[in-house]
């Protein structure tokens, strides 16, 4: 599978592809990335973008919704059959049906049209926050006879088998397990895992949660690791007694 391209430590901004069939678009995301010294790649439509993803690398895709040729869902759908890259979605204002569609079809975040230059800015920081690599001075944390985990070496194993976590999902397992056996708010959740700028996105934690659920839990429907306190936030079982 293909990953976002490894960066030279010398260089401070990220490759970043802008998929849109709109040039007006396109020239505004342009002008305010390379403002923070990213490289700006573009696509005027999905099947440019698959193109320019195998054969560039970026580090990260900002996707439009509406498209032709392929519009945004199909090419995040097809993009995710090789590659775990970072996309942040560009969806029309109000249809909050696009943004959970993308979001359930492995989409890392969305912005709304029309959106300004603070919040592209963040939300794209706030992606490159949660792709660094939470440590630990533990080693091996033995949850039970079915589950372990690294984090150190980013590795959680399931009934013998390495499973593979998407960036944010290794977060929010990390957050929890280290906070086990008390419950997370979902406002804490959020602001450490995605940051302070996401505290209204609680549906967020709720997908992300059930995304974890899948990998980790025997039974999903009847989680034993990570418990829900209604209307507070979840708790993860606390291992160490």
């Amino acid at each position: 599978m293909l990953k976002s391209r490894q960066l030279d430590g010398q260089r401070k901004g990220k490759r970043i592809l802008v998929v849109d069939d709109e040039p007006r678009m396109i020239g505004f995301i342009r002008m305010n990335l390379e403002l923070e010294s990213h490289q700006v790649l573009e696509a005027r439509n999905g099947v440019e973008a698959l193109e320019v993803i195998r054969t560039q690398l970026p580090d990260l895709v900002l996707l439009d919704v509406m498209m032709p040729e392929l519009d945004g869902f199909e090419t995040l759908r097809m993009l995710r059959e090789f590659s775990d890259i970072p996309v942040i979605m560009l969806t029309a204002k109000g249809e909050e049906s696009d943004k959970v569609t993308g979001l359930e079809l492995g989409a890392d975040d969305y912005i709304t049209k029309p959106f300004g230059t603070r919040e592209l800015t963040s939300r794209i920081k706030a992606i490159f926050r949660r792709l660094e690599k939470p440590t630990t001075d533990q080693a091996i944390l033995r949850i039970d006879d079915r589950l372990s985990i690294d984090f150190n070496r980013r590795e959680v194993i399931v009934a013998g088998e390495p499973i593979k976590l998407r960036p944010t999902e290794y977060r929010l397992l990390y957050h929890l397990v280290r906070n086990a056996g008390w419950t997370v708010p979902h406002d804490q959740i959020l602001q450490k895992v995605w940051g302070y700028e996401y505290r209204d996105e609680a549906h967020y934690v709720r997908l992300y949660v059930n995304y974890l659920r899948e990998k980790i839990e025997a039974d999903p429907s009847n989680p034993q690791y990570i418990i829900t306190e209604r209307g507070v936030g979840y708790r993860f079982v606390d291992f160490r007694k």
